[in-house]
């Protein structure tokens, strides 16, 4: 942990602001303090994955608790990302630093030029001495409000700009053997693998009700953070300086995994599929076991309502996803492409149709296939 040279770190809502909504300013000027430290050694660079837009904007609008509405809470975000950003630009001004804000969708990080532009963004703003405050962009985003904290978020971003370590800052020091209120239960100091958590209770979302997230979204994360190679702390946002200095606090989790290509993890984990394409054994068997490009002969049945581009989910016969890709024609396009070859293709419809409907470059596995 010591030697990590490039950190992300999350912080959540419930870290940032009063349970009745509006930012705590001395909740801030303390994440600050820590993360300001941290980055005056040169050799050390952060990028912020920060919660807190629904709940910083529930106050000035008067509401006294979180809607439940989507368009509301996308108001709410409107009004509480710009104090958001505000209030950390001011906060780390004391320490002569500059930051940049980043407000990122997973429909934006699944395609491939939007997932060029954010890693660019992120690494030009860290070259030049920033420090990027990430979030999610929750005025225009439906699926990804109703996630939970951002912590998904911060794994992915954490394997986008290749970070060394991932900590994740909570209301609590750590992951337990149960609910921590009660007497006899246990924090877990490491986790090796998902057979640590074995039976394991995971509670949801906390009592302060301003974020939407819990141990549960945290531990997800952590998980696909730690498949990616990239190891995590979890502890509370008042322990941050002690697990930023390697002491021992809350849960680590080890690298599970090694590092993979940066969209499919975005692919795997932040995509919402707009429709679905049924394959034939073999086509199954290509993709999943050979890895290959899914051509439009090895599919048997299409539905959803998806462009070009999309992300759309591969299933078996049974109705298992096996894969998930983007897809390179248009829902209404697909059906004439069944079970054909694209040399036919070509020959009828032009060379346009002579390619695959989904790339392997394109395509991420889900699951194994055994037939």
């Amino acid at each position: 942990m010591t030697e990590a040279r490039r950190i992300v770190v999350k912080v959540g809502s419930s870290s940032l602001t009063t349970a009745s909504g509006g930012l705590d300013a001395d909740r801030v000027d303390a994440l600050v303090d820590v993360l300001a430290k941290v980055r005056g050694d040169a050799r050390r660079e952060i990028v912020l994955v920060s919660s807190g837009a629904i709940a910083a904007g529930l106050a000035p609008l008067g509401l006294d608790r979180r809607p439940k509405d989507l368009a509301r809470q996308q108001a709410a975000a409107s009004v509480g990302q710009g104090l958001l950003v505000a209030r950390y630009t001011a906060s780390f001004a004391r320490y002569g630093v500059r930051v940049g804000q980043i407000l990122l969708t997973s429909d934006d990080m699944s395609r491939r030029a939007h997932y060029r532009n954010a890693y660019r963004t992120l690494e030009q703003l860290l070259t030049m001495g920033a420090l990027p405050v990430v979030n999610e962009n929750d005025t225009v985003a439906t699926d990804e409000i109703r996630f939970g904290d951002n912590d998904r978020l911060a794994a992915l971003v954490a394997h986008l700009v290749r970070a060394d370590l991932l900590v994740l800052l909570s209301d609590v020091d750590g992951l337990y053997d149960g609910d921590p209120s009660r007497p006899g239960t246990t924090r877990i100091a490491e986790v090796s693998g998902p057979t640590d958590l074995a039976g394991i209770e995971i509670g949801s979302a906390g009592k302060a009700g301003v974020g939407t997230g819990g141990m549960v979204t945290k531990v997800e994360a952590a998980r696909i953070a730690a498949a990616a190679g990239i190891p995590v702390v979890l502890t509370s946002a008042s322990r941050a300086a002690d697990a930023l200095a390697g002491r021992d606090t809350g849960t680590y989790f080890h690298r599970t995994g090694r590092r993979s290509a940066g969209r499919l993890l975005w692919l795997a984990h932040a995509s919402a599929p707009q429709g679905a394409l049924t394959l034939d054994e073999g086509a199954v068997r290509a993709v999943v076991q050979g890895r290959k490009s899914l051509l439009p002969a090895g599919i048997a049945a299409v539905e959803g309502d998806f462009a070009a581009g999309d992300p759309v989910e591969l299933r078996d016969r049974d109705g298992r996803p096996v894969a998930r890709g983007l897809v390179n024609f248009d829902a209404k396009e697909v059906p004439q492409l069944l079970g054909r070859s694209t040399k036919e293709l070509a020959k009828e419809l032009g060379p346009a149709y002579e390619r695959e409907v989904v790339h392997r470059d394109d395509l991420v596995v889900l699951h194994p296939w055994n037939g």
